[in-house]
């Protein structure tokens, strides 16, 4: 199983729109909420390149951008085979 890490905002559609399609798949994953926490806020953007906007999702270390983006890895059936879905 992959290790899939996702930082948040709790009432953030786009955050609770890309977990729910981690949830579907049946995958854990390590949620950092960091709701108005500006210094956890600038420690994810140093992962990111900079990018300050949530959900940002990282797969095995790997930055995979935000909800936009790991749809549409779904969507070309590229998103199981980092997840390490049989």
């Amino acid at each position: 199983m992959a290790k899939i890490e996702i930082y948040t905002w709790t009432r953030c559609p786009f955050c609770i729109r890309a977990k729910g399609l981690l949830d579907g798949k049946g995958v854990e994953y390590t949620e950092y909420v960091i709701d108005g926490d500006e210094a956890a806020r600038n420690q994810m953007a140093k992962l990111t390149g900079g990018q300050k906007s949530v959900p940002q999702i990282f797969i095995d270390g790997q930055h995979i951008g935000g909800c936009d983006d790991i749809h549409a890895l779904d969507r070309k059936g590229e998103l199981d085979p980092l997840l390490k879905l049989a």
